[in-house]
């Protein structure tokens, strides 16, 4: 089966063309950050409006890139949430503009099913079920993949997502957008030993990292020149990833799952990458991460989990709709 799949949900144009949720024939990003560094982060009015200037020209080079045309594609996939409402519905009238008129069934993706889906494009013998950790810049949630369609949320965020915690603590060491990247980066020379974060104290396996944020703001105001920032940036990307791994194992001891995955913009973090395959090493787990191109937004991973929605008969009609929130 042979998806176009569309993805709009916060600053990334993405169109891709997957053949049964695995094989990725085209991918085609048009990135936003230059527009929205000047502001150190995402406006939506600016988002919605570029999504609108180039989502034909992506879907355009799309098909090319897969040599393929409408008549070769079997159903049409988008992101509908959750997201920025005015950027998810450039994508959704996009993607059932098409639909409709080809005939084409339309298929509606879940934001966070769609990251979970990244690691099928990777590891093509990843099958269900699983644990999966999806961290980004917006949510963090441990997540019972039961089968491809079926997720049970073990524990999430109650305040700030972890990308989040990144992104606010890069800004506070004057590190440009997108902060995450380049925390990660200054961290590479650092020492991760050399400042000591609190442990947040939440019940089960929930996250809640704005006191992270906290203690980091205390930490470089009380420091102020005396501060070693690769340090600093290694020691708190260290205190953010042993969190994310304690709740993330302790979850799939008390479910006895063996299989482990990682999704979300926050995965391509090194520290993270490294200190979950140490953990998972130690505790004989299998692991499974996506490649770096399939961690961020992009449209490959709609079109890897929509193939398993249209296998489940979840095909939308007319009345679908964006919506900024929705579970899982």
């Amino acid at each position: 089966m042979i998806i176009l799949a569309f993805e709009t949900s916060c600053d990334e144009t993405a169109a891709a063309v997957v053949q049964d949720g695995r094989t990725v024939r085209s991918s085609v990003v048009a990135s936003q950050i230059d527009a929205h560094a000047v502001f150190g982060g995402v406006v939506p009015e600016i988002a919605g409006r570029m999504h609108m200037q180039c989502i034909a020209q992506v879907h355009r080079e799309t098909l090319a890139q897969a040599k393929l045309t409408l008549d070769d594609i079997d159903a049409v996939a988008v992101t509908h949430a959750p997201g920025l409402v005015g950027a998810l519905l450039v994508g959704l009238n996009f993607a059932k503009g098409l639909a409709y008129t080809t005939g084409k069934p339309l298929i509606a993706v879940h934001h966070l099913r769609a990251h979970v889906a990244a690691n099928y494009l990777t590891h093509r013998e990843l099958e269900p079920p699983f644990l999966c950790l999806i961290a980004s810049g917006g949510h963090t949630h441990i997540v019972h993949v039961q089968d491809h369609t079926t997720f049970a949320v073990m524990g999430k965020t109650r305040d700030d997502a972890a990308g989040e915690a990144l992104d606010k603590t890069a800004r506070m060491l004057g590190l440009p957008y997108p902060g995450g990247m380049h925390l990660d980066k200054l961290g590479e020379g650092g020492d991760p030993k050399a400042y000591t974060f609190p442990r947040p104290k939440v019940d089960g396996v929930d996250f809640s990292f704005s006191g992270l944020k906290t203690a980091a703001r205390n930490a470089i105001h009380n420091a102020q020149c005396a501060m070693r920032n690769e340090d600093f940036a290694a020691s708190f990307q260290l205190a953010v990833a042993n969190y994310l791994c304690d709740n993330t194992l302790r979850a799939a001891a008390e479910l006895g799952c063996r299989k482990i995955a990682l999704a979300g913009g926050v995965c391509a973090n090194s520290v993270l990458r490294a200190e979950m395959q140490r953990r998972c090493a130690a505790n004989q787990l299998d692991l499974f991460m996506p490649e770096l191109r399939w961690c961020g937004d992009n449209a490959a991973m709609v079109g890897a989990q929509a193939f398993y929605e249209h296998r489940a008969g979840n095909v939308a009609g007319k009345t679908l709709n964006a919506l900024p929130n929705y579970p899982i």
